[in-house]
């Protein structure tokens, strides 16, 4: 059984950073493509990094040059590096894996997900 693992989430102010984890047994992120997507209240999830086969790396706009995502393989683990934060990341941050192809940013082609962690940004 898949079983992504989000931590590190927490309330921050605006400006600091905050970097987000994602391990999992059952699957090796190395070999699959892994994504962070995020929910903020009454809007829908959307896409914000992912990672295929820990060298492909894409991002959403509005998090380009502020956000990193990397992989340690020998920890299977998946990090999401937040800098600069604003207020307007503030969401829940979900950890998904796909293990096929299809559109890296669309929700709908990821095959496990976790339970996600809170990201609080204030200003």
């Amino acid at each position: 059984q898949v079983q992504p693992v989000e931590s590190g989430g927490g309330l921050v102010q605006a400006g600091d950073s905050l970097s987000v984890s994602c391990a999992a047994s059952g699957v090796t992120f190395s070999r699959y493509t892994v994504g962070w997507f995020r929910q903020a209240p009454g809007q829908e999830r959307e896409f914000v990094a992912a990672i295929g086969w820990s060298v492909d790396k894409y991002y959403a706009d509005s998090v380009k040059g502020r956000f990193t995502i990397s992989t340690d393989n020998a920890k299977n683990t998946v990090y999401l590096q937040m800098n600069s934060l604003k207020p307007e990341d503030t969401a829940v941050y979900y950890c998904a894996v796909r293990l096929g192809g299809g559109t890296y940013y669309s929700e709908s082609t990821y095959h496990y997900w976790g339970q996600g962690t809170q990201v609080t940004v204030s200003s």
